[in-house]
């Protein structure tokens, strides 16, 4: 460069016009800025290149690649990485080496899009942790920026702990591991999840490698479910089963933690190769077995809460922690009492004695019937045999009725015992909840069995049968059932018989019909069975065959006659009296 003119001249003499075309010659300018452009980089647009992050604000990146003019990026193209700082180096697309205005046109968005799925791919194969934009929330999930491109983040893999606010993700950087790409479709699946559980793992790996039973540990309840509530130790999931939550009975884990609480446990079992770890928080206080009153022994009545209930007994609480058994047998002097549903449920506060009581065995059995007098001690004295009595029916059978004196006193009515007629099952007499009269016909004091009956209230109807109708008697009866085996009879007093269809027949030939009244024979009458039949056809053969046994003896007769007649014919009469003969053979 030549030696600049006139450099010692005030400024306010300076000669501009002389400075542009004598300072500088157009070859030494020239020179200049071949040098200068040596400096900087040979950029073609559409080319993706490396910059260098020199300044960072709320709306904008500025990138500087080497050229004439550093490049402006918009901050929104940055938010997949808020830990950009200046000097950090970008892939950036070249959209224009110099716009109208002289400056650098370039983008990160565009860059990144150009590789990502080359980038998505690399890193599916590798494993390799990315990080991601989450732009959206959508059905099932999140939509997440990943190298420019939108991947699906499922709902079940943002988080191990279930996901309360998915809103609450949105607009936030997170790491994810790829799982899953559809080179087709070029879907993309990500996961969270993965990744706290790798590290989840390590954790567990570590902690388990430190544990030991009965080691007690500070925790906080991560999740809570029917059968037990899961403790984060730190990482490190435990589980604390509803059974190891308390002593006493609960029906759900809520009644004793809440989510988020902390708590201390103690660790009760653990599986290195399951990486399970069982956690305990009741064993943390002592057995409250260990602290009941020596004072409380076998026949004492104490105080309680039935906390369940099943067939075949109750278990009441007396103190928590503490429970007895009462036995569906020592709920009631009653034999009725089948199930404990039917006397007690859940929740209930009852009264019961102590039947047995064993400390080490931590077991105890408890009676209610026993707060109550035993009825079968004095039932003798009370319902002597053959004493008449109010009963209410409590079940009907096939075999009898049920019915109950009073509480804890109920007996048997046989079939055969409940009416002096033939009956076929109990519900024709009487039904469940109907007050009626018996009387006591034996004991079993052993069993607590009682023996009733209610026919013998009433006069045996089959002794006055007997007198009314013996056999032969010849009464009037209505028929009012036909079968096709027989039909029953009405006798005028009301009383039903019995008659065979060959009996029915009538003197004319035909069959008697339901309405029709007529005569009939008592053929047979049976207390043992209760029956009483009868007979139409009886009312008129007896007649007939006596009138065809005298037609018959009359024939006989005059045949004979005949006969003694012929042996004083002479021989001319032989052949009329032959003749004769043969009409009375005839019935001529």
């Amino acid at each position: 460069m030549s030696e600049i003119k006139n450099a010692s001249v005030a400024p306010e003499n300076f000669d501009w016009e002389a400075f542009e075309n004598e300072g500088f010659a157009v070859e030494d300018r020239s020179q200049d800025e071949a040098l200068y452009g040596q400096t900087l980089s040979k950029i073609a647009e559409n080319e993706v290149v490396e910059g260098v992050v020199t300044s960072i604000n709320k709306r904008e990146v500025v990138v500087n690649i080497g050229a004439k003019s550093e490049g402006v990026i918009s901050a929104p193209e940055f938010r997949y990485n808020p830990d950009l700082k200046v000097g950090d180096k970008v892939d950036v697309l070249v959209e224009s080496v110099e716009d109208r205005k002289g400056q650098l046109v370039i983008s990160h968005k565009k860059a990144r899009q150009l590789k990502s799925w080359d980038m998505v791919n690399a890193a599916y194969e590798s494993g390799e942790i990315v990080k991601g934009y989450i732009k959206t929330r959508t059905k099932g999930g999140m939509i997440v920026d990943v190298f420019g491109i939108e991947a699906f983040l499922p709902g079940s893999q943002i988080d191990i702990k279930p996901i309360r606010d998915y809103d609450a993700f949105v607009d936030t950087t997170m790491e994810f591991k790829i799982v899953k790409i559809n080179q087709e479709f070029r879907n993309v699946v990500v996961s969270h999840k993965a990744l706290l559980e790798a590290e989840q793992e390590l954790k567990r790996a570590e902690l388990i490698s430190r544990l030991e039973k009965g080691q007690i540990l500070e925790g906080v309840v991560k999740n809570i479910t029917n059968y037990g509530v899961f403790v984060d130790l730190g990482g490190v999931d435990g589980l604390i089963h509803i059974t190891d939550l308390s002593w006493g009975r609960i029906s759900h884990p809520e009644e004793v933690v809440a989510l988020d609480e902390k708590i201390k446990v103690v660790v009760l079992d653990f599986n290195e190769q399951q990486k399970r770890i069982a956690l305990g928080l009741k064993q943390l206080t002592a057995h409250p077995w260990e602290n009941l009153s020596e004072d409380v022994k076998v026949g004492d009545t104490v105080k309680g809460k039935v906390v369940a209930v099943a067939d075949y007994g109750a278990f009441i609480e007396i103190e928590p922690g503490v429970e007895g058994l009462v036995h569906v047998s020592e709920m009631s002097w009653s034999p009725r009492l089948h199930s404990a549903q039917e006397f007690l449920k859940v929740g209930d506060e009852v009264e019961a004695v102590v039947l047995t009581i064993d400390r080490e065995a931590r077991k105890m059995s408890l009676g209610l019937k026993q707060l109550t007098a035993n009825p079968w001690e004095s039932i003798r004295e009370k319902y002597p045999v053959g004493s008449t009595h109010k009963a209410t029916v409590r079940n009907v059978t096939n075999f009898g009725v049920f019915a109950e004196l009073e509480d804890g006193v109920e007996g048997l009515i046989h079939i055969s015992d409940l009416s002096w007629n033939k009956i076929k099952h109990p519900s024709e007499l009487v039904a469940a909840g109907d007050v009626i009269d018996v009387v006591i016909l034996d004991f079993d004091e052993n069993s607590h069995k009682l023996s009733l009956g209610h026919k013998q209230l009433t006069t045996n109807p089959w002794d006055e049968l007997e007198a009314k109708y013996p056999v032969g008697t010849v009464v009037e009866g209505t028929v009012t059932a036909v079968t096709e085996k027989g039909a029953v009879i009405t006798l005028e007093d009301g009383t039903e018989a019995a008659a065979f269809v060959r009996e029915l027949t009538k003197e004319d030939g035909k069959q008697a019909l339901a309405g029709e009244k007529l005569p009939f024979v008592v053929v047979e009458l049976r207390r043992s069975t209760r029956t009483l039949r009868v007979s139409h056809v009886r009312t008129y053969a007896e007649a007939k065959a006596a009138k065809e046994n005298a037609e018959v003896e009359g024939t006989k007769k005059a045949i004979k006659k005949v006969n003694t007649s012929v042996e004083k014919t002479t021989l001319g009469d032989i052949s009329a009296l032959a003749a004769l003969k043969d009409k009375l053979e005839k019935g001529e």
